[in-house]
């Protein structure tokens, strides 16, 4: 009788122990389970925001491209009367009316920043100026122009006729005769106060091929 509690014990311990096992592999199995799922989900949000900056990226170079195939043959035919590099004006025209997309640009076609002094030919707006190595918000009066085509034309004329109080002051802008030099020229000359703006336009030639234009 001994011999058969004995016998009966040991196989209750090993169906406990078997029992154990198998549920110990469970919890494992379960806890493996939910960790991959967990995984994949967090991959799969990877992947779909890397997808959806893609998509904005290509959003915003298609509205890029769409501009400059807008404003690039109007610069080229301007230009070409004035010694200025189209594609100088174009990348201009991108960095300060960021492609078209200013309420500058858009509500009153300056593409340039170009301001203004009579009240009936400007309007007031906000816009920031680099003034003593520090970006500054202003408020600012500037152009009114009926059409991209006038905004690019005056800004053509001003490096011809200069300013009120230097009418070559544009003399090195004239005188450069690759976009390179003519970028760093804008800045010698003072037209910009944004001490990166010829490595910004240089940038934007290089990246759309804008020299294209050029030609």
């Amino acid at each position: 009788m001994a011999k058969r509690r004995k016998h009966k014990t040991q196989s209750s311990w090993q169906i406990i122990l078997r029992a154990f096992i198998i549920l110990f592999l469970l919890i494992i199995a379960f806890v493996a389970l939910r960790y991959y799922r967990r995984q994949a989900i967090q991959s799969e949000q990877i992947r779909q925001e890397q997808l959806e900056r893609e998509q904005a990226r290509e959003k915003i170079i298609k509205q890029h491209k769409t501009f400059i195939k807008k404003i690039g043959p109007i610069a080229k035919e301007v230009d070409k009367s004035y010694d200025l590099l189209p594609s100088i004006t174009i990348a201009q025209a991108c960095l300060e009316s960021d492609y078209g997309q200013s309420s500058l640009s858009q509500k009153y076609n300056n593409l340039f920043g170009v301001k203004g002094t009579n009240p009936n030919t400007s309007a007031v707006l906000t816009t920031k100026e680099y003034v003593k190595n520090k970006w500054l918000v202003v408020k600012a009066r500037f152009q009114i122009y009926d059409s991209y085509e006038a905004s690019i034309r005056a800004h053509a004329e001003l490096f011809q006729k200069g300013t009120s109080w230097n009418n070559k002051q544009y003399r090195h802008v004239l005188a450069a005769k690759d976009y390179q030099k003519q970028a760093h020229a804008l800045v010698q000359d003072g037209y910009a106060t944004d001490p990166d703006y010829a490595d910004k336009l240089i940038n934007l030639i290089k990246q759309y091929n804008l020299d294209r234009f050029d030609n």
